[in-house]
């Protein structure tokens, strides 16, 4: 791809980036012929942080030289190793430490949460879902509701956009919540939507749920690591996030938990139990009863995989170097300039269905092609042959997310170029 297509202001918002240092500090993707592909798929699987192949090989010294004394002994020894991961995970929700935990993937975790918080009466048992939710978070929905002899069909609401819109509306989700009134027992929803990008206003949503007694859970698989998140003072009872996207933690990641600080302290919350939740200071006494530990901690099953843990600590310092505030900062410049460039070149040929307004999206935008899914496919296929990563969601949307931790300008400027050379070939 010629570099002509990068204008003068892309390289000079690249030179007075003060981020742009820490693109240095992935290992980004390149080509068959060697050269550099512009990778925009962080919404699916970030890229390696450069110090991730480090961290593990510290690992597997440790245990190569240690052995079980691994435990105990070392830099760090494995015995507390997922504990380093309370405080940057806690500023990245915006939590107390003691209210998350790195462990498990994403959908064990939200089983272990609805174990928890989805306690259904004969009155309330109604769950409250998007209708185009991630399917896994369907799938959990479904059988756990089926674990309480109900069927989705009695107590699954969906709530849609309206008609000709992809996006949900505030107003459509709270009435639906105000309308299920104290039949409702669960509110979950995506702090991000997986396939338009939009985010989802948390608060108003939160309230709302609460105002009617119901506990509120959120998805944060698409958000952690992209939008700022306020968990503890927004007062929501649960959530969970994968660590494969924007947090960069590798394929298969471990995933983490957000319980708040009201449910987690005095150990009364029914759950499913396992020794590493098991009161650190007695765990090893091998005592009958399950005591849990106090905060997300409690919710533990088993000992902590290091040798996967190790990756999610190299991307963790880079978000902490970076810092929140920054982020967000790089995040709307590089979408706006996208955004600009798209609707300046493409204008009638493709959509930007991601919101428009800051408060309604994060680093992803979903683009749908004029002339149907064919042709749309075919823009992705080319998109790709150009060297752009991307990825294709059905029934019709590519999806890119400039990411501020290792885009840059320049990754714009080329993948909207790429991108209206496709269309104009398709």
């Amino acid at each position: 791809m010629t570099e002509a297509v990068v204008a003068p202001e892309a390289r000079a918002l690249d030179a007075a980036d003060p981020l742009a240092p820490l693109r240095g500090r992935f290992l980004l993707p390149v080509g068959a012929d060697g050269a550099p592909l512009v990778y925009l798929c962080g919404q699916s699987l970030g890229p390696e942080p450069l110090e991730a192949s480090a961290r593990i090989e510290d690992v597997l010294a440790q245990w190569a030289t240690l052995a079980v004394r691994g435990h105990h002994a070392g830099r760090a020894p494995w015995l507390g190793y997922h504990e380093q991961f309370a405080v940057p995970l806690a500023r990245l929700v915006g939590a107390a430490p003691g209210e998350v935990v790195a462990m498990n993937t994403l959908t064990v975790n939200l089983h272990l949460m609805l174990v928890s918080f989805y306690r259904p009466t004969t009155t309330r048992h109604r769950i409250l879902i998007e209708h185009a939710a991630f399917p896994s978070d369907r799938y959990a929905l479904v059988s756990q509701l089926g674990c309480h002899g109900r069927s989705a069909a009695d107590s699954l609401v969906e709530v849609r956009p309206r008609p000709g819109s992809d996006l949900l509306t505030t107003e459509d989700v709270v009435a639906a919540i105000e309308r299920e009134g104290e039949a409702l027992a669960l509110v979950l929803l995506p702090g991000v939507q997986y396939l338009t990008g939009q985010w989802l206003d948390m608060a108003a949503i939160t309230r709302a749920a609460r105002a009617q007694g119901a506990r509120i859970g959120w998805d944060l698989a698409h958000a952690i690591g992209n939008v700022p998140l306020a968990l503890h003072d927004l007062d929501v009872d649960f959530a969970v996030w994968c660590s494969y996207k924007y947090l960069c933690g590798g394929p298969g990641a471990v995933a983490g938990a957000f319980v708040h600080e009201r449910h987690g302290q005095d150990g009364t919350l029914p759950r499913l139990a396992g020794w590493w939740g098991h009161d650190a200071a007695t765990r090893f006494q091998m005592g009958p009863e399950f005591v849990p530990m106090a905060g997300a901690e409690g919710w533990q099953l088993s000992n902590p995989p290091v040798l996967s843990l190790a990756p999610l600590l190299a991307a963790l310092g880079l978000f902490d170097a970076a810092g929140v505030d920054r982020l967000r900062t790089k995040s709307l410049a590089l979408g706006a300039r996208a955004r600009a460039l798209i609707e300046a070149r493409l204008a009638g040929r493709v959509t930007i269905i991601t919101p428009a307004a800051d408060a309604g999206h994060g680093a992803q935008l979903s683009l749908r092609l004029s002339g149907g899914a064919g042709r749309g496919r075919a823009v992705f296929e080319r998109l790709t042959a150009a060297g752009v990563i991307g990825d294709w969601r059905e029934p019709d949307i590519i999806r890119i997310a400039p990411a501020p931790l290792y885009n840059s300008f320049a990754d714009v400027d080329r993948a909207v170029a790429a991108l209206a050379g496709a269309v104009d070939a398709a």
